[in-house]
């Protein structure tokens, strides 16, 4: 099954349960999208990958504070899971299923 699609996600962070969109826009062996939440707002997928059924990509935060997000995550069906590092906050849990 392609990794393409919206997924709803959640991620465990320091400041309480992220939820949002993920969408995933497969292109070769890379991908384009965004993450929209509604504290953070929109950010864009910068250097996503796709290896088979794992995606890896990061993602510029702006709020509440400025820094890099690196993702990886995979999917399995209908589900995806994975985690974010973010600096000096450590790794995060992320978990979700695609919307639709």
């Amino acid at each position: 099954m392609s990794v393409a699609g919206t997924y709803d996600l959640v991620i465990k962070t320091p400041m309480g349960d992220q939820k949002g969109k993920l969408t995933v826009n497969p292109d070769g062996a890379g991908f384009t999208g965004s993450f929209v939440n509604d504290m953070m707002g929109t950010m864009e997928v910068a250097n996503g990958k796709v290896s088979g059924n794992t995606i890896t990509w990061k993602m510029d935060m702006k709020v509440p504070m400025p820094m890099t997000l690196e993702t990886e995550a995979t999917v399995d069906g209908d589900a995806i899971s994975g985690s974010v590092k973010a600096g000096a906050f450590g790794s995060m849990a992320l978990s979700g299923t695609r919307a639709g």
